[in-house]
Parts: C-alpha cells; sequence; structure tokens
C-alpha cells in the first residue's frame, strides 16, 4: 500500500504526533521542495515503502513553507535540523533520525521491527 501523508502545519500538529506515537509509530518526513535530494529521498520512500495506516502513520512537512514548524519538531525531538529528514517518533520520542541519502526504508524498517 502507498504511504497516506498526513500534512503537518502547525504547532498542534507536533502534539498531535506525539499523542498517536504512543499507540502506533510515527513518521516525520521533512521535504524542501525545492531541493533535488529531497526529491529523489521522497521517491524512494514511496517506491519502497509497503505499510499499513495500522503499522506506521506518515506525516510530511513542507519545511519551506512552514519553517517554524520545522523548527520546533528539531527542538521538540531534539534533533539537528536538516534536510530531508525523516524522524521516528515512538511513546513520544524520536528514536531514529535519518537526512538526505541516508533515508532508506529498509533502515526504517528495521528499526519499526523493535518498536
Amino acid at each position: 500500500m502507498a504511504l497516506q501523508w498526513i500534512d503537518i502545519s502547525s504547532a498542534d500538529d507536533i502534539e498531535r504526533i506525539i499523542s498517536r506515537s504512543r499507540e502506533v509509530p510515527c513518521l516525520i518526513f521533512k521535504h524542501s521542495t525545492r531541493c533535488n535530494i529531497s526529491a529523489i529521498a521522497r521517491y524512494r520512500l514511496e517506491d519502497d515503502w509497503e505499510s499499513t495506516p495500522e503499522e506506521i502513520e506518515t506525516y510530511y512537512l513542507d519545511l519551506l513553507r512552514y519553517r517554524s514548524v520545522s523548527d520546533l519538531v528539531a527542538d521538540t525531538f531534539q534533533v539537528y535540523h536538516e534536510s530531508p529528514q525523516v524522524l521516528l517518533i515512538s511513546n513520544g520520542t524520536c528514536i531514529y533520525d535519518a537526512s538526505h541519502l541516508d533515508i532508506t526504508v529498509e533502515e526504517l524498517k528495521e528499526i519499526l521491527e523493535t518498536v
């Protein structure tokens, strides 16, 4: 099944992710719409991922449009801001992050098996 992106556009969305991550792992993809590497990372996620919403919820943040929300994500989850970047949130905590071409479905799935 293809990824079902849920848009992030406010601080309230971050709070919702923290809450939801107590029930299901949540993946945040921070995407720069002007960056070729970001486009490649998004394509690789979408092309290689096979999951259901019961296994993971996937969130999409256009960091150019919502830079202040992107900064909040970095502060909230104590990660260095990068783009593109994925954060895997479980039980309210970032348990994994990767950026640029280090973003791989294989590694994300390995981490998910431990959750």
